[in-house]
């Protein structure tokens, strides 16, 4: 009944995200009306993302009332042991988006037991929806995805991500090693979007030391979903506290757990 249940929620998911990208696209044709607000150090939110979230958690709290909400703006609570929990993220990369910077997308997750069921990352701008389903697989655009195949980081892009959650000197160490084994960073404004990249082999791997749920889950299945590699960022706080996450290609496992100090 479960599984029936959340084909379901997938199904709704896939048409719900559309929804939310074409409210919020609908705002970043028009971003000098914005109503923006400071969060902290380089982390902002405007009226488009509250707005688009609403339309989410309502849309949700209708179809799937006995499930629990945790949003990045709107809040929500640690589920009840067996109950799921939908987790979003409505605008990833809210900084670009307010500076009309195509870096920015939808993330919405299904969590339940500890384990993500239901993954959805949405770029309005480029109209791609990255899905996947726990032991379904990922598509983009409904086809499958998989992660690269190279096998060192002489080829390919490493996305990076950085907040002021933590110190400065926690990425660099990280950074140095990357260029050392002849890799190469990308800075991508949305998580969600770079995990989703990884899934589908644009980006070799991707690290972060600490993201929200909202902003990693959805990929964090993306990528296992299609192939990859993660660390453990289901940790027992990790839904309404984040943690580190790093992701790879299969082949890049053991030497990007070395480069992010994993190992």
């Amino acid at each position: 009944m479960a599984q029936d249940a959340d084909a379901a929620r997938f199904d709704f998911a896939e048409e719900l995200i559309r929804e939310a990208g074409a409210l919020a696209l609908s705002y970043y044709g028009e971003i000098a009306s914005l109503t923006i607000k400071d969060k902290g150090i380089n982390d902002v939110a405007s009226n488009a993302d509250v707005e688009t979230e609403e339309l989410i958690r309502e849309r949700l709290s209708k179809a799937w009332p006995d499930d629990a909400f945790v949003g990045e703006e709107t809040g929500g609570t640690e589920p009840a042991p067996g109950q799921g929990a939908w987790v979003v993220d409505p605008i990833d990369g809210t900084a670009c988006f307010v500076k009309g910077i195509p870096g920015w997308s939808i993330s919405i997750a299904y969590f339940r037991d500890r384990e993500v069921e239901l993954g959805l990352v949405f770029d309005p701008i480029h109209g791609e929806l990255f899905a996947g389903r726990r032991n379904h697989g990922a598509s983009l655009n409904g086809a499958p995805i998989r992660c690269g195949t190279d096998t060192d980081f002489t080829h390919g892009l490493t996305g990076l991500g950085a907040s002021h959650r933590v110190p400065p000197d926690t990425l660099a160490p990280v950074l140095v090693r990357l260029l050392s084994a002849g890799g190469m960073f990308l800075r991508n404004g949305s998580c969600a979007l770079s995990l989703a990249y990884v899934a589908c082999g644009r980006l070799n791997a991707f690290y972060e030391p600490h993201i929200n749920s909202w902003d990693g889950l959805a990929g964090y299945l993306l990528v296992r979903e299609a192939g990859g590699w993660t660390n453990d960022f289901l940790s027992d706080d990790m839904l309404l506290h984040g943690g580190e996450i790093a992701v790879a290609a299969p082949g890049l496992r053991e030497e990007f757990a070395k480069i992010t100090g994993g190992e």
